[in-house]
């Protein structure tokens, strides 16, 4: 009777942790069954909203960066200021600067409709948008690991000490992404998603007036849209074809031409030098190792299970 009573417990105990196992790991196929129509749906959306405004596309893939780094991807970035929340549009990385979040509105209130109800969280939705931003600007796709929740908090302090500044150098970079369990590979990889996008003024300013290891004459044609004083919102490309995915970015690198400082990090006598110079001039591997730390980086510190809400509105807890 005791034996039986054991392996009746023990079967119970592999029950729960086989079950508490599923419940907590990413799958692809998370909504198959809740909303067939979910994934195609955020696609629909994000395609409209790139193709109105190039621009849109490396909005919504900063988003989804900028959300995994602080506490995992968990959508607080999404969440709006008040008396409780500390919002993280706030950090110095996000204020006047991330956008796309009336984006992030629209494919939630269509996800919803197609749903009949809220089953797609907004940290699934950003890490779709991401995928479907890159894919629609020309570069490559990838499996995204589904059934993140939503996180109930945020905080503009993790931001401003987790989001990677443009003034960090080489191993202030590899520091920061370390700490998110992201390799030099991934640093490297995952910066060529400056090859999309623009950047303001003021977080190239010191670049383009101070600093020795950059093409003089590219500093010029930057110093005419960014003056020494004032001008701090003007945008100047980060590579120039920046509507289209491509390995410009990492040619520009080589060429002493990176908008950033942390850019020109990248390629500079250290470290990453040799993977700079063999993404500029392969795209399939550049490619191939985007889309595999995009999914690393999506990774980082989900919300599963029980553990959050799916938010009925992304900018605010239910």
């Amino acid at each position: 009777m005791a034996s039986h009573s054991f392996f009746c417990l023990y079967a119970l105990v592999l029950f729960f942790l086989a079950t508490a196992d599923f419940s907590a790991a990413l799958s692809p196929y998370y909504y198959n069954k809740a909303c067939p129509k979910a994934l195609p749906t955020i696609k629909r959306v994000v395609e409209a909203a790139v193709q109105k405004e190039k621009r849109m596309g490396a909005s919504l893939l900063r988003l989804h960066f900028h959300d995994c780094f602080v506490n995992g991807c968990d959508a607080s970035i999404l969440l709006d200021n008040t008396s409780t929340i500390d919002s993280e549009k706030n950090a110095g990385a996000n204020a006047n600067s991330a956008r796309g979040f009336n984006v992030i509105d629209k494919v939630k209130s269509e996800v919803d409709k197609v749903c009949r109800r809220p089953v797609v969280s907004c940290a699934d939705i950003l890490a779709v948008a991401a995928r479907d931003s890159v894919v629609a600007l020309g570069g490559p796709s990838w499996t995204v690991q589904l059934g993140r929740r939503d996180s109930t908090t945020a905080s503009r302090t993790d931001a401003n000490n987790n989001i990677p500044t443009p003034f960090m150098d080489l191993p202030a970079l590899i520091n920061s992404f370390s700490k998110q369990g992201l390799d030099t590979q991934d640093l490297v990889a995952l910066s060529g998603g400056h090859v999309i996008g623009f950047a303001q003024c003021a977080f190239f300013k010191n670049r383009i007036y101070n600093e020795s290891n950059i093409d003089p004459v590219f500093a010029r044609a930057r110093q005419s849209t960014c003056p020494p004083n004032g001008g701090d919102t003007n945008l100047a490309p980060l590579d120039p074809t920046a509507a289209r995915f491509d390995t410009a970015y990492f040619t520009n690198l080589v060429k002493r031409r990176g908008l950033l400082h942390s850019d020109q990090a990248l390629f500079n006598g250290g470290s990453t030098d040799s993977l700079v110079k063999t993404y500029s001039t392969n795209f399939g591997a550049f490619s191939a190792d985007f889309a595999k730390s995009m999914v690393k980086m999506g990774n980082i510190k989900p919300l599963t299970g029980k553990n959050g809400q799916i938010r009925v509105n992304c900018r605010k807890v239910n």
